[in-house]
């Protein structure tokens, strides 16, 4: 099961992909802090956020999204970016048909450490070992984005990787379709298939260089 775990913020946003298979086992396939700098208005903000992470779901095809659950801070300010994110996450796995979960901090902790009250170091510590990396992800941002995918994998299991996978495939066929008709009528030929798959890669690969440069 792929899953894409997400550390919602505005200012730093961490992204986390694994691969983790029925016996628990996990991969890295990428991690990621996206930014947005403070002196850009808040839709300037949203929409570097939101880029980055359509190029990250593009490229890598999660089955699932998994982001961490707005809770009451006595910082507004953070609460409401928090959540801002959240939003745009939500939504750009609702056009791709991805199921989202959301998962509290004490569950994560819970799931990846076996104490609900550990702290960021030993999350990071846990992620590292999980993963088998050399290191911890810095910034704390994307090793909390990796506990969350990890966090999502085990709990449910992996069980619905085949169905979503199954939902995906319907509803991109019904997007290839309705994109052929609008030129021919009916549904595209293996020629315009080519093609249209082709403008999405070039596309997709460039906006994940961007995101990553």
């Amino acid at each position: 099961m792929r899953v894409l775990g997400i550390d919602p913020g505005l200012t730093r946003c961490g992204v986390g992909v694994v691969d983790v298979e029925p016996n628990r086992t996990a991969e890295l396939v990428d991690v990621v802090v996206l930014r947005s700098p403070a002196d850009l208005d808040t839709p300037a903000r949203l929409a570097r956020i939101a880029d980055g992470l359509e190029a990250i779901v593009d490229e890598h095809r999660p089955q699932a999204v998994a982001l961490e659950r707005v809770f009451a801070r006595s910082d507004v300010s953070t609460i409401m970016g928090t959540a801002q994110i959240s939003g745009v996450a939500m939504l750009i796995a609702a056009r791709r048909v991805l199921p989202v979960a959301l998962h509290t901090p004490s569950e994560v902790k819970a799931a990846i450490t076996g104490y609900g009250r550990a702290d960021k170091a030993q999350v990071g510590a846990m992620v590292a070992r999980i993963l088998g990396l050399d290191a911890v992800p810095k910034p704390a941002d994307a090793a909390d984005a990796l506990a969350l995918a990890i966090c999502h994998a085990w709990r449910t299991g992996g069980v619905a990787g085949a169905a979503i996978a199954d939902a995906r495939a319907a509803g991109a066929a019904g997007v290839a379709t309705r994109a052929g008709a609008g030129s021919t009528g009916g549904a595209p030929t293996p020629a315009q298939r080519a093609w249209i798959a082709a403008e999405r890669a070039a596309a997709v690969s460039g906006a994940a260089r961007r995101v990553k440069e």
